[in-house]
């Protein structure tokens, strides 16, 4: 089976989503979609470019150019790292962000992660 055909059946069925589902979400009929995976037509420009969106991976990866999936979402750093000096307030809302509130462990995750941002953020 081509790379291409194969990372996209693996991709697709990866997140358990159905050919239907995901023949609606890109705009392709089902047929179609399942043509693709099986390596049996050319897949257009257009589909794999919808592939590499929606499962957020490169276009290198899904051509089989590399074994590494990271698109645009894998490199994104939020503003607040980016910046050399973070307000303590700032540090507190992050990291208040990344954590559920229901969680039993959520307290004592948050008095962690702070005490790890100590040293940069204030």
């Amino acid at each position: 089976m081509e790379i291409t055909s194969k990372r996209m059946l693996e991709l697709r069925t990866g997140i358990d989503i159905s050919q239907a589902k995901l023949s609606k979400v890109l705009g392709i009929s089902q047929s179609a979609l399942n043509r693709y995976e099986n390596n049996q037509a050319a897949k257009p420009d257009n589909v794999l470019l919808k592939y590499t969106d929606y499962f957020d991976v490169s276009a290198d990866y899904l051509l089989g150019r590399t074994d590494r999936p990271e698109g645009i979402l894998y490199n994104n750093e939020p503003e607040i790292l980016k910046r050399k000096i973070i307000r303590e307030e700032e540090w507190e809302d992050f990291i208040e962000a990344c954590f559920d509130p229901r969680s039993p462990m959520n307290k004592k995750l948050k008095e962690i992660m702070m005490q790890m941002a100590g040293g940069e953020g204030s």
